[in-house]
């Protein structure tokens, strides 16, 4: 009928979304918030319509818009990237909000003011490919901006998109005056939080049936659960740590982008009724491993299969994380040149004679006094039958 007839039209699609959303809502939910309405009125909103866009919808800590032209596309988002840069310049890091934005050219469903369809769903995928402050442009963006516009590209090659049926060339854009490496480098990692923090991946589903995605899922949000119950430790949300799903990752990347100390990836395997769910926990600043086991369960009960394997996750990680933050406390240098000159000082005389050592104990408190978190001063200073009394380890509000 032709009140039924599906409306489609060919747009530029912009996706940008907010990198470690989940690490702000932490800090500050409703600071946060405020910030990015802000952002949303004072930059989006006028870019936006200076370029001849729409904004289709807004989720939180994305936007989906749509443009006529690609060339205007790109032409905003290198303006919008130009405008965060500029506005975070004098913005503490742990405050900063950076987007990350895809870019594509497609054929769109339009409903109620809504588009759908994978001109939509590649951008997504480009979007989530993008390092925090920079943008990604599948190749057919490339072919009609690259000679209109004052931009450098860098071809990432063709790659594999998450429900995407075809390999997408991808290539990353930066201004002309800053180049394409730097646009690769430019972007600040996300500063670590005050406590440890870890990012649970989506695992891998080795048992070749599609259908089992529902259960690798639960498993990881229920893991992400389990850790998020240890009050010391900061756990990043599951919609963040998803958008890495579907993708090969670099352990390293995911830190710097998520903002967290650690990562723990893992797969599932199905065979008959059993099930094996391997995990792995990385230093995602050295790529280390620090631990990796595998669990082994029956699927007559899976919710109670993924409760155990959760706990038990939980369980492990959690001294293992534990001695790792020990063990980076206590190699934790010093900025401060006068307290690494007063424990080297003191250092020589704990080693040179045992009648030096009511010296080197007065020296190696003036270390810890001028660094409370020095971490080879504290460790000397805590050496049995010494009288070296430590400061509280309390750090002072930012």
């Amino acid at each position: 009928m032709q009140g039924d007839r599906v409306e489609r039209r060919l747009a530029a699609i912009l996706a940008a979304d907010v990198a470690g959303y989940s690490r702000l809502m932490g800090r500050g939910e409703v600071d946060t918030l405020a910030r990015l309405k802000t952002l949303h009125r004072e930059l989006f909103d006028p870019k936006v319509t200076e370029h001849k866009g729409r904004i289709v919808k807004t989720t939180g800590d994305g936007l989906l818009i749509e443009f006529p032209s690609v060339v205007e596309a790109v032409a905003c988002a290198l303006a919008v990237q130009q405008g965060m840069a500029e506005r975070n310049s004098g913005t503490p890091e742990l405050q900063r909000i950076v987007f990350r934005v895809g870019i594509n050219l497609g054929d769109v469903i339009v409903e109620d003011g809504d588009i759908h369809g994978d001109g939509v769903n590649v951008a997504a995928r480009l979007e989530a490919m993008a390092e925090p402050g920079g943008i990604c442009i599948s190749a057919i963006v490339h072919d009609q901006v690259h000679r209109r516009l004052d931009c450098a590209f860098e071809d990432l090659g063709e790659q594999i998109l998450k429900n995407i049926a075809d390999p997408v060339r991808v290539y990353r854009v930066a201004s002309a005056d800053s180049g394409a490496s730097d646009a690769r480098s430019s972007p600040a990692a996300l500063p670590l939080p005050d406590k440890p923090s870890i990012a649970v991946l989506p695992f891998q589903n080795m048992s070749g049936d599609p259908e089992q995605e529902y259960f690798v899922d639960g498993m990881v949000e229920e893991i992400t659960t389990a850790l998020s119950r240890i009050r010391w430790l900061f756990v990043i949300a599951r919609n963040s740590s998803f958008t890495y799903k579907g993708q090969n990752v670099d352990v390293k990347r995911v830190g710097r982008e998520l903002g967290v100390r650690y990562v723990l990836e893992g797969s599932v395997r199905k065979g008959g009724d059993r099930v094996r769910i391997t995990g792995q926990l990385i230093d995602a600043e050295t790529g280390a491993h620090l631990w990796a086991d595998r669990f082994d369960g029956s699927l007559e009960d899976i919710f109670e299969l993924q409760d155990k394997v959760a706990s038990s996750v939980a369980g492990v990680i959690e001294p293992e994380l534990q001695a790792a933050e020990t063990a980076r406390s206590a190699n934790r240098p010093t900025a401060d040149l006068t307290a690494y000159d007063l424990y080297l000082r003191a250092y020589a005389m704990y080693l040179s004679s045992a009648k030096q050592i009511p010296e080197a104990l007065r020296l190696m408190e003036q270390a810890i006094a001028r660094d409370p978190y020095y971490g080879p001063a504290l460790a000397w200073g805590a050496q049995p039958n010494t009288s070296c009394r430590l400061p509280p380890l309390e750090r002072t509000s930012e």
